[in-house]
Parts: structure tokens; sequence; C-alpha cells
């Protein structure tokens, strides 16, 4: 599959080099943007962050595209933020887009984060949630943590059986990811005992709670994706729009945008708290000690 940047109607990667970290295909009245680090299991660096937005932006614009589909390449749609592979860039520093906060590369400490994690985190996810078209995500294996920030987005989930979802950061003693939409995509007991426990919650679990739209065979799952994206676009492009916009702003209403806030303030505050009395900003987690605990 093409990558951000090519030929119109089947478009490759931005550097002209072959498949970057994130693919982009228009069939018909459908896109497909994908994540394409299936190696790290779609972990998202900046990278990825930024060609994400390209590829979103590049939908808006397109007149053709009346839905977009989001999905990850490999065995896991996404496990999160990259926060140890090889190619892990948060030290770099990338034009912002999301807002105006200063670039952090230069900046040290609460600083730092606080601008970074508002361009790349809360920022984009907020950026994204606006675009004017629907957006089906297509979850199969891992969706956890920042994983969970890019389902959340969208408008719609399709997500197959052995899909699962966790935001596993009270680990860390965080009280979860920056885009929280906890108590919004889920009722709030159910919300608390996703963050109490860490616990996965299964694809069916997700379905029961209304977080999760379809849930279907892994076989199924593309072929479930597209019929759905193309019963949406046979609907008029603007009234789609203002669909979209009614229901976010209804959200949005009942708290969701200053609830956000709120939380992200929180967030840094236990960032700042680790830093101060823990190994590093993440409690000293990592992947391989935040699997073990997961594993138990």
């Amino acid at each position: 599959m093409p990558s951000v940047h090519d030929t119109p109607g089947h478009d490759a990667s931005a550097d002209g080099h072959g498949a970057g970290p994130v693919l982009y295909e228009r069939r018909g009245p459908v896109t497909y943007i994908t994540l394409n680090r299936p190696r790290y299991r779609n972990a998202q660096n900046s990278a990825m962050t930024y060609a994400l937005d390209d590829a979103f932006y590049r939908a808006a614009e397109d007149s053709e595209v009346k839905v977009a589909v989001l999905a990850g390449a490999g065995e896991h749609f996404s496990a999160g933020h990259d926060i140890g592979t090889p190619e892990r860039d948060a030290h770099l520093p990338f034009k912002r887009r999301a807002g105006l906060w200063w670039d952090h590369s230069d900046k040290t400490g609460a600083e730092s984060r606080f601008a970074r994690e508002s361009e790349v985190y809360l920022g984009m996810c907020r950026r994204w949630r606006e675009l004017p078209k629907p957006v089906v995500a297509s979850v199969q294996g891992a969706c956890v943590a920042g994983g969970l920030m890019l389902a959340w987005i969208c408008d719609l989930i399709v997500a197959s059986e052995d899909a699962f979802f966790a935001d596993p950061v009270v680990r860390m003693g965080i009280p979860g990811v920056e885009y929280f939409a906890h108590p919004w995509v889920m009722p709030p007991r159910i919300a608390k005992e996703f963050l109490y426990t860490g616990d996965r919650m299964s694809a069916r679990r997700a379905y029961e709670v209304g977080m999760v739209n379809k849930v279907v065979e892994r076989a199924e799952l593309a072929d479930s994706t597209d019929e759905l994206a193309l019963r949406i676009a046979a609907m008029p492009r603007l009234g789609l729009a203002l669909a979209k916009r009614a229901v976010n702003q209804a959200e949005d209403l009942q708290g969701m945008h200053t609830g956000m806030d709120s939380v992200f303030g929180l967030h840094h505050l236990a960032h700042a708290h680790n830093a101060e009395t823990a190994a590093d900003p993440l409690g000293g987690m990592d992947i391989a000690s935040m699997k073990k605990k997961a594993d138990g």
C-alpha cells in the first residue's frame, strides 16, 4: 500500500523514498490511512504523528474523499506512544501545527514536556477529531494508551475479535493518557475500572459498554470496515460534516473539552512528581516493565 504523497488516488511518502510511517490510499470516495511501523506495533513517534497529520489534512482538502478509514499495518493497531524504539524522536524539534506553544526541544523539565505534549498529543488529537469528514477506525490486536487516543478521535470503531484496549499508565503514577476521553467513550464506573486495574478490555466488552460500534472476525475486519465506510460515503458530504459537528458540540457541552484541559494539568503534575521522586517522568517504567506488569 502506498504512503503519504505520491500520485493522485494512490499516494506515497512525503520523502519519495518508499513507504513512510503512514500510508495513504484513496479508493473511490474512501481514503485509507494506515499506521506503518508494524515492527514496533505501530508505536507513535513524532515522525508518525506529523505524517498522520499530513494524511488527515490531505483527506480534508480532497473533495473526492467522503470518508476516511484509520488502520494499523501488521498484527496490531497501535501499542501507544513510542517510549523506547530506536527511532524515538521526542527530543527533536518539529514545525508546530496544533497550537502556539513554543518549541520544546531547547527547553527542560516541565516546560519542555508540557509544550511538546500540548502539541503532539492533546493538540493533534483535538485537531483530528474536528476533521469535517467521518473517520472509521479499523482496530486489530493491541490498542493501548496512545493507540486509544487515535481510535477515540474516530467517529466509529470496527474491531476484530482479537482486539484489546488498555490504558495502563496509572502504573506510571499518571492518571490516564493525554487525550482523556475515558468518561465520554465509556460509562464513568467502567472508566474507573479501566484505569484503576490497567487490565485489557476485550473487543466484546468494549462493544458492550458502547466504545466500539461493531466486532467481527479478524479475517472480516477489512471488508466489514470497507462496507461501513462505503455506506456512509453514500450520504451528502455537507450533511455528514454538520452531523459530526453537532455530535462533537454536544460532547463538548457535556464538558469533554474543559474536562480534558483539567486532566491534562493533572497528567503533567504526575510527570513532574515522577521527575522529582523517581528515575524519570515516566516513573522509571519502560516497555519491558510495563509488559511485565500487564502479564502479572
